[in-house]
């Protein structure tokens, strides 16, 4: 599927005179993409099911934002191969042509998988992150490890390095997203995690005394 000039990934887009809230197409990306990682059954993920599990959640009629729903499939994340067709549902209404052909639902491809790893939305990244390291290549799984081990201990932490992984390649810091390499995260500056690496450094050189005082004393400011 060809890919246009202007297509752009939104999901961390802000209005410009509203600080850090999030654009609708921003919003209404990262529900699809939430609902597409979810266990949802094949009827939630057409196109229809997507509008009507946003509108609900929202109180509003789902016609009115099927056109969006629409349009960030068919020209935003399908191009991009974020997500993929996953089979077609029969109809037993509607034109003949169309019966036959049944109506499409959707799921994530292993890139949607990682792009997902990377909003809060999705509330089962857990399940997630071992689906996307299941289907990655040799070298993508030299992060496996330590990711994992991060996860059960600093689940915030692991899922912010997605979200600034994800957010430089939205922001075209990074190329591609895939092959999955955190070491392109080198070359862009983040001073949020050249603080983290400083504390974990230092952290990791205290002595035991030492690290209680430190966690007493963040406990006290977080």
């Amino acid at each position: 599927m060809k890919i246009k000039s202007d297509t752009k990934l939104a999901i961390f887009d802000t209005f410009k005179t509203k600080g850090n809230d999030l654009t609708g197409e921003a919003n209404r990306q990262r529900a699809i993409i939430a609902i597409l990682g979810s266990n949802a059954n094949p009827a939630e993920r057409t196109r229809t099911g997507i509008s009507q599990r946003i509108a609900k959640k929202h109180e509003i009629a789902w016609k009115n934002i099927y056109s969006g729903i629409f349009r960030d499939l068919d020209e935003i994340l399908l191009p991009m191969g974020i997500a993929e067709e996953d089979g077609r549902l029969p109809l037993k209404r509607g034109p003949k042509a169309l019966q036959e052909k049944g109506i499409p639902y959707y799921h994530l491809t292993k890139k949607g998988i990682l792009v997902a790893l990377s909003i809060d939305e999705c509330k089962n990244r857990e399940n997630l992150l071992i689906e996307f390291f299941a289907k990655s290549e040799p070298k993508e799984k030299e992060f496996e490890k330590i990711l994992s081990s991060l996860l059960k201990t600093s689940p915030i932490f692991t899922y912010s390095i997605f979200q600034k992984y994800v957010k430089a390649f939205c922001e075209n810091k990074i190329k591609e997203l895939l092959p999955f390499d955190l070491s392109k995260l080198q070359d862009i500056s983040d001073e949020s995690l050249i603080i983290q690496k400083e504390i974990l450094s230092a952290f990791a050189n205290l002595t035991k005394q030492e690290k209680e005082e430190a966690i007493t004393f963040l406990d006290k400011i977080t």
